[in-house]
């Protein structure tokens, strides 16, 4: 199967794989489709096969159960635990879809690998960089800043100049995935009080001055700047050591300086440099996209201090940096100021 013009293909059956079958195929590739077995859905798997025989792509399935477990919902259930707010795509993107995906193309000979993500890459002095879709409002650059350079020489992106709405439902029979793919259908603090009990604990809202003003249900049932269902005003710290919901106002939860650590960064020499570069905290908050003021290289990580201050940031949000449409990098939100 050595072939120049081949390619694997992330494959869920759903609209958006499927749509890059067909696309791929027009830019000259010969498609095959591997799909990722991450919890044993017989469903999902069967769909999948069902949808790559209608369009008759060579198909595989590869099961990646155990990795997905210890690594992304695992994870998830104990970055909860601890009073943070994870962000599980882009975790699994890295070490999960992306990684299988390199590996089972080195195992059948094949050149390039792909998925149905909205996102480009770009080439600048030798580096590759994740970049923005044509498609903003579908744009999936965020949660892919962890890829690495091996991963990115070898992509291609088959939607990064389409946009969503053109592309006909027809193409697939599946409804388009949402939210967190291993919840199926669950709230995250029910998902969390039947996997780690412990995490669900009734405990206290206090105030910023340790005042006490009522009960929470747990505390991996709320998020930093939640105000529905807790006494008070709206949670600013998660204490999860004491199992305390603290509360304050909303002037409380703005923050100029954000510490990040765990980062992949393509080129820092860029990142400390310019004086362009967008961060963007994506969540629960009104977070906006401004501009950094200044970035510094602390302890083996960055400090970040916002033109704009970000509204209710929270611990274990991807922080990500952008000049222009280039991912220049991202890491994991430790800190805040």
């Amino acid at each position: 199967m050595n072939e120049l013009r081949s390619v694997l293909l992330g494959f869920s059956g759903g609209i958006d794989s499927s749509a890059a079958v067909g696309v791929l195929r027009q830019d000259g590739y010969r498609v095959v489709a591997l799909t990722l077995d991450t919890t044993g859905d017989e469903e999902l798997v069967a769909t999948a096969r069902k949808q790559a025989a209608q369009l008759s792509v060579e198909h595989y399935v590869k099961s990646v159960k155990d990795d997905f477990q210890q690594k992304i919902i695992s994870y998830f259930i104990s970055s909860y635990a601890e009073g943070r707010t994870p962000a599980p795509c882009t975790l699994c993107n890295p070490l999960i879809k992306w990684h299988h995906l390199l590996l089972e193309a080195d195992r059948l000979g094949v050149e390039k690998i792909a998925t149905g993500h909205y996102f480009n890459v770009e080439q600048v002095d030798g580096n590759y960089y994740v970049a923005r879709a044509a498609d903003r409002r579908k744009d999936q650059s965020y949660y892919l800043w962890g890829l690495s350079q091996r991963v990115l020489e070898r992509v291609v992106t088959p939607m990064g100049q389409k946009i969503k709405s053109d592309i006909a439902v027809s193409t697939a029979p599946r409804k388009e995935s949402m939210g967190v793919c291993f919840l199926r259908g669950k709230g995250y603090g029910d998902f969390i009080a039947e996997h780690l009990p412990m995490a669900v604990r009734s405990g206290e809202i206090v105030t910023l001055s340790g005042k006490v003003v009522g009960r929470h249900e747990g505390i991996a049932f709320y998020t930093i700047g939640q105000k529905r269902g807790v006494t008070g005003g709206s949670v600013v710290r998660i204490d999860a050591e004491r199992n305390l919901l603290i509360v304050g106002e909303n002037k409380d939860l703005f923050h100029s300086i954000l510490e990040v650590e765990n980062c992949n960064i393509v080129c820092e020499e860029e990142l400390l440099s310019a004086d362009d570069v967008q961060v963007v905290v994506r969540g629960f908050g009104r977070n906006p996209e401004g501009f950094a003021r200044a970035i510094e290289r602390i302890d083996g990580a960055y400090r970040v201090t916002l033109d704009d201050p970000a509204w209710a940031p929270a611990v274990g949000q991807p922080v990500v940096f952008y000049r222009g449409d280039r991912v220049l990098g991202g890491g994991i939100l430790e800190r805040y100021y």
